[in-house]
């Protein structure tokens, strides 16, 4: 079992035979990983998570454009390393931009301590209304020194998992990850007890959470209507 886009492409080039499952990959065709999710063909299957049409998501009227007044300026924190996963990201949120009338700033941010504080500063100096990155597990990783330094600039934020919200952060959307895994343990037991990867369609999300964080908007200063806040699954008080 293998989680995320880069790590399913890893497992495949070392095994052909040995059955493998993606918990959560980002484009899981586009990258090569699979033929097709109706037909994965070969020793792959598992979910996939959607992430290049929930980053469009996550600019959209519905979510940060909603949330933040005259939004026109959007900071995104990414790697300097962009595999293939990463640029099918980036290209759907340069599209979702310019389609939005919004200005992507892109920063590449290394992920120290350092390089995330300088990301933040370029970010207010080119005068950005909100921030986001692109969703991969470094970002993961260094979600509470984002967050913290989200809240010491003032600047609203919408992230891909709720673990971020969870730590202080203003608010998320995206796929539902403990139903996805909770999902791949079911494929796991059904190729124990004989099945194909290859006979397993590769399945696509199908509950999301939107989760909002008031306590962080008042830190920040931002006021969040009652009919956006109505529309989270979870709001954190």
């Amino acid at each position: 079992m293998v989680t995320g886009t880069a790590a399913g492409l890893a497992a495949k080039g070392a095994t052909s035979t040995i059955p493998i499952v993606m918990t959560t990959g980002s484009d899981p065709v586009a990258v090569g990983v699979i033929s097709s999710l109706s037909q994965p063909g070969g020793n792959v299957t598992g979910f996939s998570s959607l992430n290049v049409e929930l980053n469009t998501k996550r600019l959209e009227v519905k979510v940060l454009k909603d949330a933040v007044p005259k939004l026109a300026r959007v900071g995104l924190l990414r790697r300097p390393e962009v595999n293939i996963a990463e640029d099918l990201q980036l290209k759907g949120l340069r599209a979702a931009a310019l389609t939005l009338k919004l200005k992507l700033e892109e920063m590449e941010t290394q992920l120290d301590s350092g390089g995330l504080e300088s990301a933040f500063q370029t970010s207010k100096r080119k005068k950005v209304s909100a921030i986001m990155t692109t969703s991969n597990r470094s970002f993961f990783a260094q979600r509470k020194r984002i967050v913290e330094l989200a809240t010491k600039h003032r600047l609203p934020a919408i992230y891909f998992q709720k673990e971020f919200v969870d730590d202080g952060g203003l608010m998320s959307y995206g796929a539902d990850y403990i139903d996805l895994y909770r999902r791949t343990a079911h494929y796991v037991d059904k190729i124990l007890k004989g099945a194909k990867p290859a006979d397993l369609p590769v399945q696509q999300p199908t509950k999301f959470e939107f989760v909002v964080n008031l306590k962080a908007a008042k830190q920040i200063g931002l006021t969040l209507s009652p009919e956006f806040v109505a529309r989270a699954n979870q709001v954190i008080k």
